[in-house]
């Protein structure tokens, strides 16, 4: 036993004291009738004597004091720690690199329990750190400082966004053999790395070593995948094991808002799992950044570039059959699949979408209103490509006549050509021909191909040829080695046409064979958005990174510029910390598990110690504090009533028992109780919605769907007790079927793609409609229509829930819809509104058609895709958990505003529309005789 308060146990002198006054008791005053005046006299005065304490008596009393100075003398049982084994300096080396930053806080108190060991023992220690450290130099003479100095350079240690460098530790740890140490203490983080050999052997040169190991449960990665196109966004990493693991990888956007939470198994024995996110490509686009919940770590953060965005890209049919392989759009879908979400079809029903690229092979654009429409569409911003073939180059028709496309003989942009074109085409054998096929020249500095290699094997045998002219070069981005141009290029109003002078296909040129079209296709489609590819050889300086916990910030002083063609064979490091690097219209992100494939478990480098098997410390002062105060118990409250015979009572018995309790609940050491969250409601509580007016939701059978339900209609009672005279309780979540909706003025439906609803259910929600009920019925979606200029229906809905509305909805009482405008009596029940967003802005809202006079003019029911509960959600904390897209937080205020008009709406009817007869009615009331 040892004591952190030694100076305390002088209290011990005061025993002698202690029985010197408590040795003698005086005896119990005797109870005597008194007698009258006369006979005081008589009595004649006896001789008191004290009586001495019963030795039991006296032992108990110097037990509690005892106990009492020892307690404050804070004794310590100590444990079996292996930094108090030996004798001599104690080496602590601990792994701070990325994987250990998800436990940190649990290193940290290992070491500090270490620390402690060592301190007792009057064992200096020295610190090593095994990641490589930003702007330092290391020194060959380390020495063992005390305890209480290197406790403060612990405290100081972080653990660092890149990995360990065992290798370079180990050169340290060889200049320490002329040292002696009398322990050796390795906290690993268990991941292999290719220095481990030669770290192993210069640690156990330096004696025997304790590993303490802590379990790989944490020891995971998130790495970005290299081939862009579907759904799978990032792989999780991690080392395998014999159970399946379950995660949660959640989308953040730029200002931390969550966009998704998608669950990922790891199957058992299995290293790595694909990470998919289904979402709208407008939605998708937004995501910045990939995390895993509860571990926070760079390894586990994963930041977006705009080369992992997906950019639209209509492909405008030709209106005829695409023969399978030779087709005009075979090539195109190859090379643009991975990298941009396609849409194929019409001009008008590609450019009712937005897009950010519009491709037109040969003969797509002969139709002149076709080229308006275009023209319009590049007018306001679009990139037009256009590829060269027999119709361009001024190929007679069957019948003789000149194809549309040459009508106008200026071939001006008012013919979306970048550039004037000679008639006829160049090809081997024909009148403007050449020898042999002509291969492509190096690109220009200037040219947003600069960087790209042409192959040695891509010829061109035929092409359009553009009419010379003075400003030629400056249209040209590329150009074959003869010097003729291959892709030309013009401004139109704020938008931008391009034209490859060979076809789509192979008929002209193997360049769609090779990857250097795909290449050039996605240059193009990363200029349409604004987005500068750097030169290999260009610097760009970190704008952005992340510490080793993966909080983003700004670059710390020591991190350096990156060439553009090193991020694809560069580590993270402390020049080169894991961030987003370059100008903002071309952002390069660096990764902390670029080049993570596997993890592998690290091989023992000694002794290993499981931190969750050490005995630690245990305080006993608590216990002696204790001890005493049972006896000042026994001394000061039974002793008593023993000797005046009360003990036998059964209210004595109680007193004392709860007097005993009252004092172990003082002495014992207090744990403060977690309180436990608000239990998610459940089943409407019929006497709680009839006191008071509550707002509910349908229960879905999806935690999360119905989470967000209760913290959307909170957020938004919230908003409304705020704001108005009404008072809004909690929300409930009912079951239509069995719960009463009698009590509740607005019932919110979200449909998700498994939505159904039995005949009892449509049953209660159209009588709880008709008598004055309202119905919202959100589909959650995002507006992406499909094209038809006149579609009515609901087309932002997310996928799969329209089939789910038109299901679960079969036999509920609809009225005729109609959609709503500004005119409606929702858009000003309270605040005056002219958009109504939820999540997504712009999707249509239905209602009833006015004139329903069954019920007072009122709409008993609302359907939309806006996912207001989304943005209504407040958390426990207070916070909205969810981004909105696109408005952000002005958005977000015009949900709440319109979800109060809603509510008010549900609460009060048509009475606003009620005051445009008021001054007929004063009129009227004037008239009156």
């Amino acid at each position: 036993m040892i004591f952190l308060a030694p100076f305390a146990l002088l209290g011990l002198l005061t025993l002698p004291l202690v029985w010197w006054l408590v040795r003698a008791t005086p005896p119990r005053p005797r109870q005597q009738v008194f007698p009258p005046v006369k006979l005081l006299a008589t009595l004649k005065p006896r001789q008191t004597e004290t009586a001495r304490s019963p030795l039991w008596l006296l032992l108990v009393r110097l037990a509690a004091v005892t106990l009492l100075v020892v307690g404050l003398a804070r004794p310590v049982l100590p444990g079996h720690n292996v930094a108090q084994q030996g004798a001599g300096p104690v080496l602590l080396v601990i792994d701070n690199g990325m994987f250990s930053a998800a436990d940190w806080n649990t290193r940290l108190t290992a070491a500090h329990n270490l620390l402690d060991d060592a301190e007792r023992a009057k064992r200096p220690v020295l610190l090593l750190s095994t990641a490589p450290e930003a702007e330092t130099s290391v020194t060959e003479n380390h020495a063992p400082l005390p305890a209480a100095q290197v406790r403060q350079h612990l405290n100081a240690l972080r653990p660092e966004p890149w990995q360990v460098d065992r290798e370079t530790t180990a050169h340290v740890l060889e200049h320490l053999t002329t040292q002696t140490f009398g322990s050796v203490l390795y906290l690993a983080d268990g991941i292999a790395t290719p220095g481990d050999g030669v770290f192993t052997h210069a640690l156990q040169n330096l004696g025997s070593v304790r590993e303490v190991r802590f379990p790989p449960k944490n020891a995971v990665a998130l790495a970005p995948v290299v081939e862009k196109g579907g759904n799978v966004m990032a792989r999780l990493v991690a080392m395998p094991m014999a159970a399946p693991r379950t995660f949660n990888a959640i989308a953040h956007t730029q200002d931390g808002g969550t966009l998704a939470v998608v669950p990922v198994t790891l199957p058992a024995q299995s290293g790595h799992a694909d990470i998919s996110v289904s979402l709208p490509v407008t939605i998708r686009n937004r995501i910045d950044s990939l995390t895993l919940a509860g571990i926070a770590s760079a390894a586990t953060t994963t930041l977006m570039d705009e080369s992992s965005r997906l950019h639209p890209v209509g492909l405008l049919a030709s209106g005829g059959a695409d023969t399978p392989l030779v087709g005009s759009l075979f090539y195109l879908r190859r090379a643009l699949a991975p990298s941009a979400e396609l849409h194929e079809g019409t001009p008008t029903s590609l450019l009712s979408r937005p897009l950010s690229v519009l491709i037109a092979p040969d003969g797509t654009l002969a139709d002149p209103e076709t080229r308006e429409k275009v023209r319009e569409w590049v007018k306001n911003g679009g990139t037009l490509i256009r590829f060269a073939g027999p119709a361009l180059a001024g190929a007679q028709h069957d019948d003789g006549s000149e194809p549309p496309e040459r009508e106008n003989p200026q071939q001006t942009t008012q013919d979306l050509l970048p550039v004037p074109l000679l008639d006829g085409a160049r090809q081997l054998g024909g009148s403007m021909t050449w020898g042999t096929p002509q291969k492509l020249a190096a690109f220009d500095a200037t040219s947003p191909f600069a960087g790209l290699t042409p192959p040695n094997d891509v010829t061109v045998s035929r092409q359009v040829l553009a009419r010379p002219s003075a400003t030629l070069t400056e249209h040209t981005w590329a150009r074959l080695a003869d010097g003729t141009p291959l892709v030309t290029h013009a401004a139109l109003g704020k938008g931008e046409i391009v034209l490859f002078h060979v076809s789509s296909t192979t008929d002209w040129s193997n360049l769609p064979l090779s990857g250097l079209f795909v290449s050039m296709l996605q240059r193009l489609t990363d200029h349409a958005n604004g987005v500068s590819v750097p030169a290999d050889d260009a610097i760009l300086q970190p704008a952005l990174t992340l510490d080793g916990a993966g909080v983003a910030g700004p670059p710390p002083p020591y991190a350096r510029g990156l060439k553009a063609s090193a991020f694809a064979t560069t580590n993270v490091s402390p020049a080169h910390p894991p961030g987003l690097y370059g100008p903002t219209s071309g952002r390069r992100a660096l990764n902390t598990a670029d080049h993570i494939a596997a993890l592998y478990p690290e091989k023992a480098v000694g002794i290993i110690t499981d931190p969750a098997g050490q005995q630690p410390d245990v305080p006993l002062g608590r216990f002696c504090l204790l001890a005493a105060l049972v006896l000042l118990l026994l001394d000061g409250v039974l002793i008593p009533l023993m000797r005046k015979g009360l003990l036998a009572s059964s209210r004595t018995h109680a007193a004392t028992w709860v007097m005993g309790g009252m004092l172990l609940g003082l002495a014992a050491p207090a744990h403060a109780a977690d309180t436990p969250p608000p239990a998610p409601q459940g089943t409407s509580t019929v006497p709680g919605a009839a006191l008071e007016t509550r707002l509910a939701y349908v229960l879905t059978g999806h935690n999360d769907v119905d989470e967000t339900s209760c913290q959307g209609l909170q957020g938004l009672a919230d908003f409304t007790n705020a704001r108005t005279s009404a008072v809004l309780g909690h929300p409930d979540g009912v079951h239509p079927e069995t719960d009463d909706l009698a009590y509740y003025p607005l019932l919110y439906w979200p449909i998700t793609p498994d939505a159904h609803a039995s005949p009892a259910m449509i049953a209660a929600l159209n009588r709880f409609m008709a008598h004055g009920g309202i119905l919202l019925i959100d589909t959650q979606g995002q507006d992406t229509p499909d094209g038809s200029a006149d579609d009515t229906s609901f087309a932002g809905d997310a996928p799969g829930t329209r089939a789910a509305l038109r299901r679960a909805t079969t036999g509920l009482t609809v009225p005729p819809l109609v959609t709503m405008d500004d005119h409606h009596l929702l858009a000003h029940t309270f605040y005056l509104l002219h958009d109504f967003p939820g999540r997504y802005a712009g999707n249509p809202i239905w209602v009833a058609r006015e004139g329903d006079a069954g019920n007072d003019e009122v709409s008993p029911i609302i359907i939309g895709s806006a996912d207001w509960a989304h943005a209504w959600a407040v958390d426990s904390s207070g916070n909205t958990p969810f981004a909105v897209i696109p408005g952000g937080a002005e958005q977000r205020l015009l949900a709440y505003r319109f979800g109060l008009n809603i509510v008010i709406y549900a609460l009060t009817g048509s009475y606003k529309a009620d005051q445009v007869h008021v001054p007929m009615l004063l009129k009227r009331l004037e008239d009156r005789p």
